[in-house]
């Protein structure tokens, strides 16, 4: 009996031993593979303690430093005023029943001053920011989080994107560094920013839609669209990631008739902002490639009168200018582009945006549908000529002319009518437009229904040039089977096709 006690007792203590042994073995070879703990490690270890589960505190922590806030002022010529204001007061007006007196004064220069936001983007002092935050300013101020402010200076401003560059001589700065890759619809997105003057502010919501082109705010467009909150003053600021980088600059809002956030806020994406940078850097400007043609998004029924079938989707070709680049390569009107170096496209703002970023010198190869084939066609670009970045509104319906007399043509609801010497200098038209000039549209016609107006000029029908009303009275009779007449239109300096259903 003792002996069994003895050897269960020493049985026992090995394996307690044994289970202590391996403890210390498994402790060691543990430690021994833990990473060491550097201060940097050691601080995140912290920051992370401190902040609540979910919480994006430490990534604002470490981002909002590199946004700052820019206040511009510049003078500017006011139509005169009465009093300062004064009689504009509901205490005044109470005893003029309403009935203002007129304040005879000369125009006169006032300051007017804007804030927005900006992103520090190098330790030594470079800020991107909008370009209407800063444009025509005299003086600019960059305001610091912590109160500090410093004057900052213009390197260069680009307004057909909206973007501009600015410095304070300052180093050792937080910056914000470019994410590398592009934005993902339902990506989650943080806004940094000063709206409204307040102070800087962070606000959240998510990446709902990207290369959002047509919108009318700028020239070239390809805005990321999020529901993170974008006040007036946001512009310009920080649109980033849940890695705390750099998505967009902030810079537009779709406002209701409240006039503040909707819920639909622009950014210009940072690929597009760095270009721009790199450029106002390296020359103080910007310059863009050209190819020379006129472009319009082929929508379903358009395909089908081009040929391209119901589901397929290009970009037509709407007019080519005389010795361009595009010219050229041999690119004509009618030719539908569905490829853009072997990556298919369908919207005319993001290749006007694409090739507007290719150096000048560059090539571009297309892939075009022309009479039932397709063609690959290079294309060298050239400078976008600084004089065709002004606005054009063609849709301006206090331009639309007044036109008598034509005759009705064989479209139904149309009437129209030869280019004359008078119509062509009352409609602005070059020595060598040719077409029909439409005199009247009936309301209630399918052609009307489809936009056309008078004024329009009509230069083809079904791909075929029309000079004359027999020429467009033959080419809609003859017309090609497909449902709908195909017509080339050009208002003001811009022509667009447009399918007319044959009803």
């Amino acid at each position: 009996m003792n002996n069994t006690f003895h050897i269960r007792r020493t049985t026992a203590l090995l394996i307690v031993m044994m289970a202590v042994l391996v403890g210390a073995l498994i402790a060691t070879v543990s430690y021994t593979h833990r990473p060491p703990v550097t201060m940097e490690t050691a601080h995140a270890a912290s920051v992370s303690e401190q902040a609540p589960f979910g919480s994006f505190a430490p990534l604002v922590k470490r981002a909002a430093p590199a946004v700052v806030n820019i206040s511009s002022s510049k003078m500017v010529k006011t139509s005169g005023g009465n009093m300062n204001g004064m009689f504009d007061d509901p205490f005044f007006r109470q005893f003029f029943g309403g009935r203002m007196p007129r304040q005879q004064q000369q125009p006169r220069e006032e300051r007017a001053s804007s804030l927005g936001s900006g992103v520090i983007v190098s330790p030594d002092g470079y800020i991107l920011t909008n370009n209407h935050v800063i444009d025509g300013a005299t003086d600019i101020k960059v305001s610091f989080n912590d109160k500090r402010e410093f004057p900052a200076k213009v390197i260069g401003a680009d307004k057909y994107s909206d973007l501009a560059l600015v410095k304070i001589d300052q180093h050792n700065l937080p910056t914000l560094a470019f994410a590398g890759g592009k934005p993902q619809v339902g990506d989650i997105a943080l806004a940094i920013g000063d709206p409204f003057g307040l102070g800087q502010t962070v606000t959240m919501g998510i990446v709902s839609a990207t290369g959002r082109t047509g919108l009318g705010i700028e020239q070239y467009e390809d805005f990321i669209q999020t529901d993170a909150a974008i006040n007036p003053g946001n512009s310009g600021g920080a649109l980033i990631n849940t890695n705390g980088e750099l998505v967009g600059i902030n810079t537009a809002i779709l406002a209701g008739n409240g006039g503040g956030n909707q819920g639909v806020g622009f950014a210009i994406p940072v690929t597009m902002a760095k270009n721009i940078m790199d450029q106002l850097l390296k020359s103080g400007k910007v310059t863009r490639g050209y190819i020379g043609v006129s472009l319009q998004a082929v929508d379903q029924d358009l395909a089908k009168t081009f040929g391209l079938g119901s589901n397929m989707r290009g970009i037509a070709i709407t007019d080519v200018v005389p010795n361009s680049p595009g010219a050229k390569a041999g690119l004509q009107t009618g030719d539908v582009i569905t490829e853009v170096n072997g990556v298919a496209v369908d919207e005319p703002g993001s290749l006007r945006v694409q090739v507007a970023g290719m150096a000048p010198g560059s090539e571009v190869h297309l892939k075009v549908f022309r009479s039932g084939s397709y063609k690959n066609v290079a294309v060298t670009l050239a400078e976008y000529p600084k004089n065709l970045l002004a606005a054009n509104n063609p849709d301006d319906e206090d331009n639309q002319p007044g036109l008598n007399g034509g005759e009705k043509g064989a479209m139904k609801g149309v009437s129209v009518q030869a280019i004359t010497p008078e119509i062509r200098q009352q409609l602005n038209l070059n020595a060598n437009a040719k077409g029909v000039v439409v005199t009247d549209v009936e309301e209630s016609s399918q052609a009307a229904q489809e936009g056309l107006k008078p004024g329009d000029v009509i230069e083809q029908v079904n791909h075929k040039p029309v000079s004359s009303v027999a020429d467009f009275n033959n080419a809609v009779k003859q017309g090609d089977g497909s449902g709908a007449t195909l017509l080339l239109v050009r208002r003001g300096q811009v022509s667009n096709f447009v399918a007319v259903p044959n009803k």
